[in-house]
């Protein structure tokens, strides 16, 4: 059963390990043409709780030069991939109607598959004209996600798919990256190491 935090939708339970500000370094290495681009780089992940069975994410990465040049930035919202519910608000502004579908520990156990892990779902978008849908599972501290879309804009490089990782060890949250872009296979790209510099508030506005 999931040990829940009272102050959370419980929807939450399986991801709430993620909520807070995570700051660190990592190394970015993907090739380019005829080349190598490699960097090293700090960043900057929040993952916030608003009152919803999502979390809000957020990433900034900036190259550790003398311009501190940016790299990254990144938005979208990470949740339980589960059906669709009267409950969920949407399309659009439209309200939820009812009670929630999941409404406590034991109704979200329901969603734990057979391996023990939970079906994920993040969305995240790029400054460039990218978005990205991607799906996994989250089993206990660990994230498995791969995309399942990969929508670009007129003006943005090609990026046709990614896969990422996450982990909690040691109380730091470890990530890397694999990317297919600019005439490349799924190649690794970008690996980081974040300590919890924030802790996360059940209800953080």
């Amino acid at each position: 059963m999931l040990d829940l935090d009272p102050t959370l939708p419980a929807e939450l339970g399986p991801l709430q390990w993620l909520i807070g500000t995570w700051e660190g370094t990592g190394v970015l290495s993907f090739p380019v043409g005829d080349r190598t681009v490699e960097h090293e780089f700090a960043q900057r992940v929040s993952f916030a709780h608003h009152g919803h069975p999502y979390l809000a994410y957020e990433a900034y990465a900036w190259q550790l030069d003398d311009q501190l040049t940016p790299l990254a930035a990144e938005s979208g919202f990470w949740r339980l991939a589960r059906p669709s519910a009267d409950s969920d608000a949407g399309p659009g502004m439209l309200p939820p109607e009812g009670e929630p579908a999941y409404p406590d520990a034991s109704a979200v156990e329901s969603l734990r598959r057979p391996d023990g892990a939970f079906d994920l779902q993040a969305l995240i978008s790029h400054p460039t004209g990218v978005a990205e849908l991607y799906l996994g599972t989250i089993a206990g501290p660990r994230i498995d996600l791969a995309t399942d879309a990969v929508l670009r804009g007129a003006g943005a490089k090609e990026h046709t798919a990614s896969t990422r990782m996450l982990g909690l060890v040691d109380q730091h949250l470890l990530w890397a990256w694999d990317l297919a872009a600019l005439g490349q296979g799924l190649e690794s790209h970008a690996s980081a190491r974040l300590t919890r510099v924030v802790p996360g508030e059940a209800n953080e506005q």
